[in-house]
């Protein structure tokens, strides 16, 4: 028996990573609708968990407690399938612990945790580049969850460049109610706040500065969309920087919102003021 043929006949576990803009730069929309970015993403120890093997029926299963309709972790199991047909049809089963339409990239990560858990079970024929090329046709957040880790990203999520970022401790308020990436992009298009052009060099010079300065410059162009749409946000932010966050704002497009602390039992004290606050911090690599 192969070393694949063992590898498919185990249930995988995937990790998948939770995701923090701390900086959102949206490009003017292209002509096919989409926006270029830039963008600093942090990896979060907040995860979900993927549990992954060959299913014993002949379509794929998701399992999902909390996310109706369809899941993204099956679109990336068909789309490493047309790749690689030999992938038996796969049983997910998925612990969710990254709220749901967040901002937070929880849908993106699962399924990029299901490409790699794929490619296990596959016998790992397809290496990172091709994961990543198949990911950018599932969304602009998966590519970066391929290998999560803090990135710089841009395109329309296709390049990524590891970086670095200090431990800190972070303060997640999600929202009882989620808010879609669709509608504040819409909003972004009507209010014209994209720019017109982004700059990479800029986001790397700003990760050489010392953290303490960075809240002028955590700027993040869809958040006065979802402010738009989310009026009572800003007094979240307000509650955060207010605690003592030196950077503080809506993560993507949200509505969690966040707070960057360097003392993570203040942070835990701040998180004690807000109804579901999470408290994480940002991922050690």
């Amino acid at each position: 028996m192969t070393a694949s043929h063992n590898r498919a006949s185990l249930p995988v576990r995937e990790p998948a990573y939770a995701k923090l803009n701390l900086i959102l730069h949206v490009g003017r929309p292209r002509t096919d609708g989409l926006h270029p970015i830039c963008s600093i993403f942090a990896s979060l120890d907040l995860a979900d968990e993927l549990h992954v093997r060959p299913g014993g029926t002949t379509a794929d299963e998701v399992e999902c407690e909390g996310v109706a309709g369809p899941n993204l972790a099956a679109a990336a199991a068909a789309a490493f399938r047309a790749e690689v047909p030999s992938l038996p049809p796969l049983h997910v089963s998925i612990d969710k612990r990254i709220p749901i339409a967040a901002g937070l990239g929880g849908g993106s990560a699962d399924a990029a945790a299901a490409l790699r858990a794929a490619n296990r079970i596959a016998g790992d024929p397809l290496d990172a580049a091709r994961l990543r090329e198949i990911a950018a046709t599932l969304g602009s957040d998966v590519p970066s969850q391929v290998d999560p880790g803090h990135a710089l990203v841009s395109g329309t999520g296709e390049l990524v460049e590891p970086i670095g970022l200090p431990a800190l401790a972070v303060v997640l308020v999600p929202q009882a109610e989620g808010l879609s990436t669709a509608e504040v992009y819409s909003q972004l298009d009507r209010m014209e706040g994209w720019r017109e052009r982004l700059d990479p060099d800029a986001l790397r010079a700003l990760l050489d500065s010392n953290p303490a300065t960075w809240e002028g410059a955590f700027e993040n162009d869809l958040q006065p969309a979802a402010l738009a749409l989310r009026p009572e946000l800003a007094a979240v932010i307000d509650g955060l920087r207010a605690a003592g966050a030196f950077a503080a704002g809506v993560s993507g497009s949200g509505p969690t919102c966040f707070g960057l602390f360097a003392d993570r039992s203040v942070a835990g004290a701040t998180a004690d003021a807000f109804a579901g606050a999470v408290v994480t911090s940002l991922r050690e690599r």
